[in-house]
């Protein structure tokens, strides 16, 4: 015969009731291992748009790695909060395995050994402008043809987001020599700076000594106008307009001021006459050598970066004009072009385009033509 007591039943009972409603719950084990995987800490409500989008990569392990960044700007400039952002994000999505170094202007030599690093897989990524790879990549140099995309910034970020000729034709010279460009946003709409008189004509350039990145065809646009470009990395810029060694230069207004160029420039001529064109790029091999799902996930960042980098330069470009501006020990003019002005720029500038097709072009000018249909879709 069994005897209860009743005292053992109800503990029994009670132990009963605990189980079972922990297994109606699912456990902590698995909640709890949920949660670690989300990415819900202080540091990613900075960046709210990359776990709204983009693989799921909260239960995937990730091996520890460093991937190296390099910019063309200082700490602070559009390209390097943008490399900063950009390594946040991508630290979010693997769980903290994947540390992203950033390196500014100088940190690792110039911008064409910069180009070089990338291209020899000596670092895994790199911000940089077209116009320091024009002696490498002739189809490049298209960025550097004066009055080509719209003056609405807007648009021409859209351009340049979903161009075939630029995201598919060009992308393939560039892996040609183990660089991928992932993306190509703007800065900013270029302007000239200069001293003694301000630049509203091409009479203004007449053996004007305009500081000019290394490309061809940025040579060839000014010596149009009549100036005498001279190739020159910005670490040395600032010097040789204090000196007089160059006259002039082309910038977006944020790099101007933060630069301090218009320090040593008596005018900031507002010609939005080209932009500023940067590309997201990665060594070829490095990045097809990476699992596929990092390699989604650096694809969807880049994507993602496409809105935050245009309101970046956007805020820093009007912060910057206002500086410059008010600027009391340092009075630069501020000068606007007439629709006039700007006509017969425009005009020569054309010109410039055929010396592409017929000089510089190892297509015949095939991707110059494709961007030119695309951009006469947006702006008809």
């Amino acid at each position: 015969m069994i005897i209860f007591n009743k005292k053992s039943f109800i503990l029994a009972l009670m132990i009963f009731l605990t189980l079972g409603l922990l297994a109606a719950c699912g456990g902590g084990d698995d909640t709890s291992s949920e949660g670690e995987g989300s990415g819900d800490t202080e540091e990613s409500s900075d960046s709210e748009e990359s776990s709204d989008s983009g693989s799921d990569s909260g239960d995937a392990e990730f091996e520890e790695d460093t991937w190296r960044f390099v910019t063309e700007e200082v700490e602070g400039q559009v390209q390097y909060v943008y490399a900063e952002e950009f390594g946040k994000r991508i630290s979010e999505k693997t769980n903290g395995a994947i540390t992203v170094e950033t390196y500014e202007f100088g940190g690792l030599g110039s911008e064409t050994d910069q180009v070089d690093q990338l291209m020899q897989g000596t670092v895994e990524m790199a911000v940089m402008s077209p116009g320091f790879t024009g002696n490498m990549v002739d189809e490049g140099q298209l960025f550097a043809l004066q009055f080509l995309f719209p003056t609405d910034q807007a648009t021409t970020q859209e351009i340049l987001n979903n161009s075939e000729a630029l995201n598919t034709d060009l992308r393939e010279q560039y892996e040609e020599h183990s660089i991928t460009p992932l993306a190509y946003w703007s800065e900013g709409a270029m302007q000239w700076t200069s001293n003694d008189h301000p630049l509203k004509t091409p009479e203004d350039f007449e053996n004007f000594q305009m500081r000019v990145q290394t490309s061809p065809l940025i040579m060839e646009s000014y010596k149009k106008y009549g100036a005498d470009p001279q190739e020159m990395s910005w670490g040395e810029l600032y010097t040789a307009l204090d000196r007089g060694t160059v006259e002039g230069q082309e910038n977006p207004i944020f790099f101007i001021g933060d630069a301090s160029f218009h320090e040593v420039q008596d005018y900031l001529t507002m010609s939005n006459h080209n932009n500023y064109v940067a590309m997201t790029t990665v060594n070829t091999e490095w990045f097809n050598g990476l699992d596929e799902e990092l390699q989604t996930i650096v694809e969807e960042t880049v994507t993602e970066m496409q809105d935050w980098v245009f309101e970046e330069q956007k805020a820093q470009n009007e912060e910057y004009l206002e500086v410059i501006k008010n600027d009391e020990e340092n009075p630069t003019d501020v000068v606007e072009l007439t629709d006039e002005e700007v006509e017969t720029f425009r005009e020569q500038a054309k010109e410039v385009r055929e010396f592409y097709r017929n000089e510089v072009s190892t297509v015949d000018g095939a991707i110059l033509d494709k961007l030119e249909e695309e951009i006469a879709e947006y702006t008809e």
